[in-house]
């Protein structure tokens, strides 16, 4: 299973003859490949995945998306799930 997460471009740039670009992912900036997405420009909202954007998405599915992630994450908690720790279906703790 794979994980895209949405994330906004606040830079553009070239690197190494590739399109390149920072993303703000809710205040954790992180570098991604923009190659796969040539049109994402500046304010776009992209998904990414392992450092690469792979499809623009609007702002309102990134959103939607950021939502449901936060609210997993808080599931885990909930559950006494450490960050590293997998989910185990049956599970009852740690």
């Amino acid at each position: 299973m794979c994980l895209g997460i949405p994330g906004k471009i606040i830079e553009v740039y070239e690197s190494n003859g590739l399109k390149m670009g920072k993303v703000d992912f809710g205040g954790v900036t992180r570098e991604a490949c923009l190659e796969y997405v040539p049109e994402a420009d500046i304010g776009d909202y992209t998904l990414i995945h392992v450092g690469f954007a792979i499809s623009k998405v609007s702002e309102e599915e990134a959103q939607e998306t950021l939502r449901i992630l936060r609210e997993i994450a808080d599931i885990g908690e909930e559950l006494g799930l450490e960050e590293n720790q997998p989910y185990q279906a049956g599970a009852t703790g740690p």
